[in-house]
């Protein structure tokens, strides 16, 4: 699954938040479930509109975009 096809950003959707594609559900809120102890699956029951495949798919894009090769590429574009 492609980003694009994962995450969405339309300013007329919670001005401009990335969320889930085809929903409304902020990216940023899954991580904050996984970060309050609170489980995928929780999550996912939570927000229905979000696929387990999608969730999952999210995560697999964060964990190779904060590998050691990356960090530094993320360190210079936040500069």
């Amino acid at each position: 699954m492609e980003l694009k096809d994962l995450i969405s950003t339309d300013p007329e959707v919670l001005g401009g938040q990335p969320v889930f594609k085809g929903t409304r559900v902020p990216i940023e809120t899954l991580f904050d479930h996984l970060e309050a102890g609170i489980s995928l699956e929780e999550f996912l029951d939570d927000f229905p509109t979000v696929t387990k495949e999608q969730a999952v798919a999210t995560l697999e894009v964060a964990n190779k975009l904060l590998t050691s090769q990356n960090v530094a590429k993320l360190y210079e574009i936040a500069a």
